[in-house]
């Protein structure tokens, strides 16, 4: 769901409404900085952050980033470090905080469960994330857009606030090669006593887009998962690439075909739970589903555009306009994310799907959540981001055709939650939309004559 469009508020009104609400942890340091800079509206994230058991960097963090008042024009937001093999602890601590602080606001004021989605290719903070939501109780971990195999042996130690380790995939490496980031939570927080409680460990549900990566992880992670998110290629944000021969289109749009429809029955024979994601957005789907033996459903997209999500409601407004018009557009793109897996990308004017829009925005990588990690001639890791300026990635080794048509899903991303940088020229970044394929079918959420729908409207009609 996109950086910070699965927020705590929606989060909060699926869970509320006896559903699991799901909140997205990507980014989600870079959001908490923007809210504070934007003045903390209504007071939730120093409210979250009170309640955060080591005070001290939660000090060093408001003084640091608060502003009182919210501005009344594009603000040029602060940008902590860049991620690397060894992260600064201020990063660590961000990202930690940030993680329990949308968590914690999610849960508040109800018992229903809560779970939190990461992507498993922005592996550097994986470790901080994992550990920041596990001190706010989280109830579910979902982990896509890789290959997870190490989660489970991260949650046994961090349950015990113990120091964990993760494997990156680094490019141009030996067999010999081991590169890690490692994350201590007492030499973090040195206030931890011993004794200290030990941590709800959450339920770890993969995302999977094959029977075979299923079987794989079950391998792998030595059968220490709790179930499975099977996503499909109509599902929105990133997809796994195509298997057959379909490939792509003279416009660097993907094709899928047979090969990519996943073996449910086969799923089921796994002998684990397991959910379906990807235009199950109707009662008869829902039904179908149930009766090939899932446990119930994911839905994205049309939540993603309902009241509660972090969408800028102007961006919302105009899909929904295109929706009702009949008139909407979505296509999975080969080109713009720069870790090369398709993304699905809706055709919105004034954003990064404009070409005009695209051609206007000067190259530039400030975040880098994105970037590759790659060996050195040095023998050290560096990294490298597509959708940085070209000069740039060739001389760190990168390839001319990996970054044509590429964008900073970071930047356009951030702009689309309503978090868009100004930089320091004037330039404001431009915001990018992502939807299943399903997304002219959010017409039956609404209400005629209106523009809007609510989560509780999506829930009422997918309970038939």
């Amino acid at each position: 769901m996109g950086v910070a469009i699965s927020n705590w508020k929606l989060a909060k009104a699926v869970s509320e409404s006896g559903e699991l609400g799901v909140v997205s942890g990507t980014g989600i340091g870079v959001v908490m900085i923007s809210r504070l800079m934007n003045g903390d509206i209504g007071g939730h994230v120093r409210r979250a952050l009170g309640a955060f058991p080591f005070q001290e960097p939660v000090r060093r963090l408001l003084k640091r980033y608060f502003i009182p008042e919210a501005p009344t024009t594009p603000v040029t937001y602060k940008r902590p470090a860049m991620w690397t093999l060894e992260p600064a602890a201020s990063l660590q601590e961000l990202t930690t905080m940030a993680n329990f602080a949308e968590v914690f606001l999610a849960k508040e004021g109800h018992s229903n469960p809560v779970g939190i989605n990461l992507l498993e290719k922005v592996q550097l903070p994986i470790l901080s994330s994992i550990y920041g939501a596990m001190l706010a109780g989280v109830d579910y971990l979902l982990i896509g857009a890789g290959v997870p195999w190490q989660i489970p042996s991260v949650l046994d130690g961090l349950e015990h606030h113990e120091s964990v380790r993760y494997r990156l995939e680094v490019r141009n490496v030996s067999r010999e090669d081991d590169f890690r980031v490692c994350f201590d939570p007492r030499r973090l927080f040195p206030s931890i006593p011993e004794g200290y409680p030990r941590l709800k460990r959450p339920r770890f549900l993969p995302i999977v887009s094959s029977v075979v990566l299923a079987k794989s992880l079950i391998r792998q992670a030595k059968k220490k998962i709790d179930g499975f998110v099977v996503e499909t290629s109509v599902a929105g944000g990133h997809n796994a690439p195509p298997r057959g021969r379909e490939g792509t289109n003279g416009n660097g749009e993907v094709r899928y075909g047979e090969k990519d429809v996943v073996d449910l029955e086969k799923i089921k024979e796994l002998g684990l739970p397991f959910w379906v994601a990807g235009g199950y957005d109707d009662p008869e789907e829902i039904q179908r589903a149930m009766e090939a033996g899932a446990t119930g459903v994911q839905v994205g997209t049309a939540f993603a555009y309902c009241e509660e999500s972090g969408m800028r409601s102007d961006l919302k407004d105009s899909v929904l306009r295109k929706v009702i018009a009949e008139g909407v557009e979505v296509q999975t793109s080969s080109r713009v994310s720069p870790t090369g897996f398709p993304f699905k990308v809706v055709q919105v004017e004034n954003t990064i799907s404009d070409s005009k829009t695209y051609a206007e925005r000067e190259r530039l990588c400030d975040l880098g959540m994105l970037r590759q990690a790659y060996k050195r001639e040095d023998g050290e890791v560096g990294f490298r981001c597509a959708s940085a300026p070209e000069k740039q990635f060739l001389a760190q080794g990168g390839k001319s055709e990996e970054t044509i048509g590429r964008t900073c899903l970071c930047n356009n991303l951030l702009a689309t939650a309503g978090y868009p940088q100004q930089r320091k020229d004037g330039y404001v970044e431009p915001p990018l939309l992502t939807a299943g394929d399903g997304l002219q079918g959010l017409r039956k959420f609404m209400k005629p004559d209106e523009l809007n729908y609510t989560a509780k409207d999506v829930l009422d009609y997918l309970k038939g």
